[in-house]
């Protein structure tokens, strides 16, 4: 079913043993610019999991362009770390690759020990907020030397290739690109000149690695900046790159700095894919697909069709590392889908944590954290089936308890049904057909439509009670909560129904917002009535963009702190935030609602009380945690422990990681 998906393939002389690549991505499991043990079982786990190539990046290959937050092979102290990680991933079958990262102007002063970035001009930065210093010719030489440098240690250290970093907006695409670029000498203004210097890198790795060492580069499809390098200038750099000497050719979107998003659910699966087939045509070598490339049956098409030659498939190894494995058993319902939430992921990196992966609890601590048989197994009694719930059964069942899981509604998922409601948000529900395998897989006794209470522990007397009883929404002090106009955000996420022309949304954090978008897009045309639209050129583009934005319902949301959105992800708030602009939605910020009537809600403002009027108003407040059982299990006199949301109102990793701990703990 997967044919091309697990056939192998040669990149230069190396075959590779199928078209899955697990490429760099940002880690930051040390601060030290070396490698450690938190890196060596990570990437064992990858290569463990069937990947063809492991990518160990990003590898700084000198201290300014790096800030030395990430591993360091600056010299030759570092290779013995990296034998031994090019070893690790080579015993488990895979291909062993590095990736060479300089930052250029993307690199923080404040890492720097107060000296500005390096770059090809003096052009401001708006992703490290710094002026870099424009390189002289010294400096020049000397990074491309450092290249060339940290290129013949990767050999060195038994790795299977070297990958050169060309994307994303770091130093090789701030040369190449004309808004960055600003120089009057060989090495800026025309395109011959803008692009030298990712030339002679590549020219110069040859000469000093040999012609049958596998030598790749990671390059932007399209930068998705106004006035940079678009898809019609990348595959002629694509085109410079094969003739100096590059083996295969990774393709991804845009810089860290576009206005489009890269990486959220917001962007289709594959959505990038067309800049992949861009540049295989102007190639002979293979080319490696990027960004949002999900299920095995979207990397399989991807490669059917002809659009690359390889899939690399990042946030879902992190995910589930052994996605390659299960798809060549046949178990793809197993698969641990990534949700596309970014929340462990970039969101930890852009906030200097280290990565983890919200509905992976082993991602990031496969050393520390291990399901282990246990020797005596116990009567598990599991009560609720939300995202803790099921974590917590699928975990005890597998270190070999025998589980009971009881839900009171008909159906397992519990809030996950509310959390996939919202525009962008649907991935989320692939969980709840995750965690119905695993239940199945691990025979897990599930019991729906059951009540649980004290009564029933007592007659079932487990010899481990674990209570996820999630939470409920949160009614605010305000005079007349409980109008009629007034909407639960839950209820209305769970199950949709007509609003009015005018609605209010009563709380700015990630709920209430979410709950703003897609009230916001009731009545907007879809994207398959959009497509129809353009491709019969039944509309003008001015008016298509209005069909896109203009729903049946204007909506105002009501927050008492400064700004909206205070718990959004950092690496999602600034795309949700573009779309509720998009679509029209006001924010009243450090705005007191006091009263509601009859859909008149009264609201204090910079000391002084306004009204409006609206048709329905929903109420996005919060949530407190469901305690029934919680309340009495202490004087039941039965081991137990308290999960996700029934502890303390949180996000999915305080579900999931809680429930695996508390699965572990069993003993």
């Amino acid at each position: 079913m997967y044919k091309n998906l697990l056939s192998p393939i040669k990149i230069n002389k190396l075959e590779i043993r199928n078209r899955v690549v697990y490429p760099s991505l940002g880690l930051l499991y040390s601060y030290d610019g070396k490698l450690n043990d938190r890196y060596y079982n990570y990437f064992q786990e990858k290569a463990r999991g069937g990947a063809g190539i492991v990518t160990v990046g990003p590898v700084g290959i000198d201290f300014i362009g790096s800030g030395g937050i990430i591993p360091m092979l600056d010299t030759d102290e570092a290779i013995p770390a990296f034998q031994k990680m090019a070893a690790t991933i080579k015993e488990e079958g895979a291909r062993a690759w590095v990736q060479l990262f300089h930052a250029g102007a993307y690199s923080y002063p404040m890492l720097l020990n107060g000296e500005p970035p390096i770059a090809p001009s003096a052009v401001y930065s708006r992703y490290s907020k710094a002026m870099p210093r424009e390189m002289t010719i010294e400096d020049i030489e000397r990074v491309k030397a450092a290249f060339v440098s940290a290129a013949a240690r990767v050999m060195e250290a038994g790795f299977d290739g070297v990958e050169i970093l060309g994307s994303g907006g770091y130093l090789i695409t701030q040369f190449l690109s004309p808004v960055k670029n600003q120089r009057a000498d060989a090495y800026g203004g025309s395109f011959e000149n803008r692009v030298r210097f990712p030339k002679e890198v590549i020219e110069d790795i040859r000469k000093r690695v040999g012609e049958d060492f596998p030598v790749t580069i990671r390059m932007a499809g399209n930068d998705f900046v106004t006035g940079s390098n678009t898809d019609a200038e990348t595959k002629t750099f694509a085109k410079v790159y094969e003739a100096a000497g590059v083996d295969a050719i990774s393709v991804t979107g845009g810089w860290h700095e576009t206005h489009v998003p890269q990486l959220p659910a917001s962007l289709p699966q594959s959505g990038f894919a067309f800049l992949a087939y861009n540049i295989k045509k102007q190639v002979s070598v293979p080319v490696m697909a990027s960004n949002r490339i999900v299920t095995p049956e979207g990397a399989e098409k991807l490669l059917k069709d002809g659009s690359a030659d390889m899939v690399s498939i990042g946030r879902g190894l992190i995910a589930d590392p052994h996605w390659v494995n299960k798809v060549m058993t046949g178990h793809v319902d197993e698969i641990r889908p990534c949700v596309a939430c970014l929340q462990g992921c970039m969101d930890n990196v852009m906030s200097g944590k280290p990565v983890m992966c919200v509905a992976n609890p082993l991602a990031g601590f496969e050393g520390e954290r291990k399901i282990t048989k246990c020797k005596a197994p116990k009567q598990v009694m599991v009560v609720g089936a939300g995202l803790g719930g099921l974590e917590a059964a699928v975990t005890a069942a597998e270190a070999g308890h025998q589980v009971d899981l009881y839900e009171k509604k008909d159906d397992i998922g519990g809030q996950l049904w509310i959390a996939g409601a919202p525009p962008h948000k649907s991935e989320l529900l692939g969980l709840v057909e995750y965690y119905r395998a695993m239940l199945w897989k691990h025979n897990v006794n599930l019991h729906l439509r059951t009540w649980v209470d004290d009564r029933l522990i007592r007659e079932k007397n487990p010899d481990f009670l674990i209570v996820a009883e999630g939470a409920e929404p949160l009614l605010p002090p305000i005079e007349g909560i409980e109008d009629p106009a007034v909407i639960s955000a839950w209820d209305l996420l769970a199950k949709d129904r007509l609003l009015g022309d005018e609605v209010a949304i009563i709380g700015g954090g990630a709920v209430g917002l979410e709950t703003a978008l897609k009230v916001a897009q009731k009545g907007t045309i879809t994207p398959e009535v959009l497509h129809f639209l353009f491709a019969h050129e039944a509309e003008s583009v001015e008016r298509l963009r209005e069909l896109m934005f203009s729903g049946t319902s204007k909506v105002t949301v009501f927050e008492m702190l400064p700004k909206v959105g205070k718990d959004v992800g950092k690496s999602t708030k600034w795309v949700l935030m573009s779309e509720l602009e998009k679509h029209g939605v006001a924010t009243v910020t450090e705005a007191e609602v006091i009263r509601i009537k009859n859909g008149l809600v009264t609201f204090k403002k910079d000391g002084r009380i306004h009204e409006r009027q609206f048709d329905h108003i929903i109420n996005a407040a919060g949530s407190r945690s469901v305690k029934n059982i919680a309340e009495k299990v202490e004087k039941l006199g039965i081991p137990y422990a308290v999960i996700g949301d029934g502890a303390k109102p949180g996000k999915m990793d305080h579900a999931v990681h809680g429930g695996f701990l508390a699965a572990l703990d069993i003993g």
